[in-house]
């Protein structure tokens, strides 16, 4: 995504050094715009555990690089025993996020085919850019296919704005590029459709007041910031033509959790 019209994903590896990778730091939003370096381990850690990132596609590409910088801190001959206790502190920086867990043992995996250590430094690195990339492939695929959806709404509205309401943050800012609910918007925008956005403040941490607006404000989508209860007003006056939230998780049976509040809009 674009800001101030240069264009970022959340996390990068530093060009002139992969040995550092480079976060956006959340908690300094919306009156900061800061990029802080990870260096080692523990810096990894700590973005996580201290919700420097947030969001399960970052948190997830955020530990995959975790155990890259682990890989580059590791002792001659003791790379096997530094990842496995490297999962371990990752595992605990935030237990309830299922994409950690799974970026971790995909790096720790991936490694075993490493014949020696410098070719297994080398498959953490590379598995950790693969787990960044697919979580940006997969969020611009759910983009194109929540578009139809919206060119559906244009069509019926005769090109008139489509108002589009969401909760919370699974935005950009949660993923590595373009965002799980906020894909579809990107992706309206892109073609030229007419939309808005109606922004849940989301109580009580405001992920949509300081996080969501911001990132749409940055791409210049029109929005505006509302309390977590004034969407039973807009809808009852029909001023909103659908909504699109993000999901904790999803059971195979279609059920979904999500942030606090998601329940008053579905």
């Amino acid at each position: 995504m674009n800001i101030n019209k240069q264009r970022y994903r959340t996390i990068w590896p530093a060009p002139e050094n992969n040995e550092t990778i480079m976060i956006i730091d959340q908690r300094q939003l919306p009156h900061k715009f800061v990029i802080e370096p990870l260096s080692v381990l523990d810096d990894a850690v700590a973005a996580i555990r201290d919700m420097h990132v947030r969001g399960a596609g970052l948190i997830g590409a955020t530990a995959g690089f975790g155990m890259h910088l682990a890989a580059v801190e590791a002792e001659d001959g003791l790379l096997d025993e530094t990842l496995e206790q490297a999962a371990e502190l990752l595992d605990k920086s935030r237990p309830t996020a299922r994409n950690l867990k799974w970026a971790v043992d995909r790096v720790l995996q991936a490694v075993k085919k490493g014949t020696n250590e410098e070719k297994k430094k080398a498959i953490a690195f590379q598995t950790a850019c693969e787990i960044a990339d697919e979580d940006a492939d997969f969020c611009k695929a759910l983009g194109e296919h929540g578009l139809q959806i919206i060119k559906d709404l244009s069509k019926a509205k005769q090109g008139e704005t489509v108002n589009i309401l969401t909760h919370c943050n699974a935005g950009w800012l949660a993923f590595v590029d373009y965002g799980s609910a906020t894909a579809p918007i990107y992706a309206a925008r892109d073609a030229g459709i007419d939309i808005h956005v109606w922004v849940d403040e989301t109580r009580p941490w405001n992920q949509g007041a300081k996080l969501t607006a911001w990132e749409l404000q940055q791409e210049g989508i029109p929005c505006t910031l509302i309390t977590d209860n004034a969407g039973g007003h807009l809808m009852q006056q029909d001023m909103v033509d659908m909504v699109i939230v993000g999901t904790d998780r999803t059971t195979h049976t279609g059920d979904v959790a999500n942030k606090i509040g998601t329940y008053l809009k579905a």
